[in-house]
């Protein structure tokens, strides 16, 4: 065989697709494994004096401890994208966390790592909660199975009931109906279980295995919580449960890879979606931030810093640290640079390749960490971090603090006045890669009221009979007489309503008590509600989202909570609040006054007269007294 005859088969072969894919048996395993709600502080590698995960500590001293690991959001479906896409939730259209049967999802124009993977010859898994559509399960947008993975059970959102004996897994587009034991045992076995069930064991996998612990609503195996049988507080048990319920799923993946001989060829990447939910002090929302400011929904360091551990073996030196920040985006490109493959050349990818950190080196960043959360205060809504330097700027930038995370890492103190050059800097760079990111992915944001106040469609309840005969309209709940006025019972959301004798036209004041009559749980809130036309779309809420430690004013359902304003208060869950609400239809404008602190809103444009008053609330038991109109 002449030479020039073998040089053009060897160029045929290297465009041969099956040749690529032969070529993929010598490449890396790679798993990313994701908790739901974990805070920084929420490991015994990350300090927590208490809380036993020693599947993880011994993980941490096999790799790197990533000590300023952070989520690209500080809540979870935007972080899920992140990791998935290597872009920023609002430019790639996940930029919420996703309600049940809303429009937004991740698209299939989207180019996600394991598509890519595929095309390489890697096999893929997916377990645990997927939550990155509205639409689970379901032809009208896309699935699992549309983003390149072969086998997949998941949940749209949280596992139901709770995290014991789950029910609405659903397997390959298959319900499956209730599971036995642990949601994060559930989700590890399935990866093993595919992982062991392949027919060609040299293929190279990709599994991602995201839990629900510990997310709302908890609940830990019995055999977890006897670690901390001395501990009174059964939140705390119920909590510090979770997180080693979790790692000991952890350790059964990361067994049966040492099992099946993939360690050393497998590279494993350990964190989270966002900080920890609740105020960390009742109930079952007990997660540490490790003494970082915020919790999870904040742009400050707690809503967004997470537990970051990554293990390599022969490629990342055992038992060591770093300082450096990274985030869930740098996953994406990270796994490219490792197989040479190249980076989509038609979109933005905001992550950066950690492949230089891993041997000791300094990363470089085209993009800056940035993160845009809908749900934090208004005041606190955007945030961008260059170097030790962080500015953190309210929804509409024009007011903004700045921190410098080196020496401040608990964002004690604002520098803008003593840093005014770094502070200009910043506060200029975030105005212009704020812009650019919203005007990259698809206005999906507005919708939901972000700068419009429009409404989202919102899930309608189902119509109720009112036995007290004091509602001309009841949706989704019971409702009964108590000596404090109304009980609401909702299934999910629920909402009553009076007909007015005067509809409301131009100002009014609306005065209402209400508070919590649950007897467990942190799901609790109660709110007025106002409206045109009675129905969940269409009202207009003003009161409290006890859980969230904030008074709300949102038009539509639950899925658009906040949307027309937020403050965060400090108040107890079994306080009753004494809300007056003052309205200026012919401005569009209200506000309101509970227990002390103001909350001012914009009306949405439909609500051009108030024919009904009346209360909602959300999965949680709630008491109203009569509204007095003024």
């Amino acid at each position: 065989m002449s030479k020039t005859v073998l040089a053009t088969i060897l160029a045929l072969a290297a465009f041969c697709p099956f040749n690529i894919a032969e070529g993929a048996k010598d490449s890396p395993n790679f798993i990313v494994f994701l908790t739901d709600d974990q805070g920084w502080g929420d490991l015994g590698c990350y300090g927590h004096p208490i809380i036993k995960s020693p599947n993880l500590d011994k993980f941490a001293s096999e790799g790197l401890r990533l000590t300023q690991c952070y989520a690209a959001c500080s809540v979870c479906s935007p972080s899920r994208s992140a990791i998935l896409t290597g872009r920023t939730p609002y430019r790639n259209g996940v930029w919420r966390w996703i309600p049940g049967g809303s429009i937004y999802h991740l698209r299939d124009s989207e180019v996600t790592i394991t598509s890519l993977l595929k095309k390489r010859g890697y096999e893929t898994c997916h377990a645990g909660k997927w939550h990155l559509n509205g639409k689970f399960n379901s032809d009208d947008q896309p699935q699992p199975d549309d983003h390149g993975y072969d086998h997949w059970l998941a949940t749209q959102n949280n596992a139901a009931p709770n995290h014991m004996n789950p029910t609405n897994y659903v397997r390959n587009r298959e319900e499956v109906g209730r599971m036995e034991g642990p949601s994060a045992a559930i989700a590890a076995s399935e990866a093993i279980h595919w992982l062991k069930g392949r027919k060609d064991s040299k293929t190279p996998f990709f599994i991602t295995v995201w839990t629900h612990e510990p997310h709302l609503p908890i609940e830990s195996a019995p055999q977890y919580m006897k670690h901390y049988s001395d501990i009174e507080d059964e939140g705390i048990r119920q909590h510090h449960g979770n997180i080693t319920q979790l790692d000991d799923a952890f350790g059964k993946l990361m067994a049966a890879v040492d099992e099946m001989g993939y360690r050393d060829n497998t590279f494993v990447f350990f964190t989270s979606d966002n900080g920890p939910e609740g105020n960390g002090t009742k109930g079952r929302t007990r997660g540490s931030t490790g003494g970082l400011r915020g919790r999870k929904r904040a742009t400050h360091e707690g809503g967004i810093r997470v537990p970051g551990i990554v293990r390599w073996p022969g490629k990342i030196k055992a038992g060591s640290v770093s300082e450096t920040p990274v985030i869930g985006s740098d996953i994406f490109p990270t796994i490219c640079d490792v197989l040479d493959i190249p980076l989509p050349d038609d979109r933005t990818i905001d992550g950066t390749t950690l492949l230089p950190l891993f041997s000791g080196n300094a990363i470089q960043r085209e993009q800056p960490l940035y993160w845009r959360n809908h749900l934090a205060p208004a005041e606190y809504r955007v945030g961008m971090r260059i170097g030790d330097w962080k500015i953190v700027g309210s929804d509409n930038l024009t007011s903004f603090e700045l921190y410098n995370i080196k020496e401040d890492w608990q964002e004690t103190t604002d520098v803008a006045d003593e840093f005014p050059d770094k502070f200009a800097e910043l506060r200029e760079a975030l105005i212009r890669h704020d812009a650019a990111v919203l005007a990259e992915g698809p206005d999906w944001w507005k919708l939901d009221g972000q700068s419009k106040r429009a409404n989202r469609k919102s899930a309608e309840p189902p119509a109720r009979e009112d036995p007290t005969g004091a509602f001309d309209v009841v949706l989704g709940t019971s409702m009964s007489k108590t000596d404090f006025g109304y009980l609401m019972s909702p299934e999910s959301e629920g909402l009553s309503f009076q007909k007015l004798d005067r509809p409301i036209k131009d100002r009014a004041t609306i005065r209402l008590k209400y508070r919590s009559a649950q007897k467990d749980g942190v799901t609790r809130n109660g709110a007025l509600v106002l409206a045109s036309t009675p129905t969940n779309g269409a009202s207009f809420k003003i009161g409290t989202a006890i859980g969230m430690n904030q008074h709300v004013a949102f038009a539509g359902g639950w899925g658009n909570v906040g949307n027309a304003g937020s403050k965060r208060a400090a108040f107890a869950p079994d306080d009753t609040f004494e809300i007056a609400v003052s309205l200026d239809l012919s401005k569009r404008t209200g506000s309101a006054e509970i227990n002390g602190t103001t909350l001012s809103f914009s009306l949405p444009p439909d609500l051009k007269s108030i024919e009904y008053v009346g209360f909602y609330a959300k999965d949680t038991s709630t008491e109203f007294s009569v509204p007095v109109i003024e």
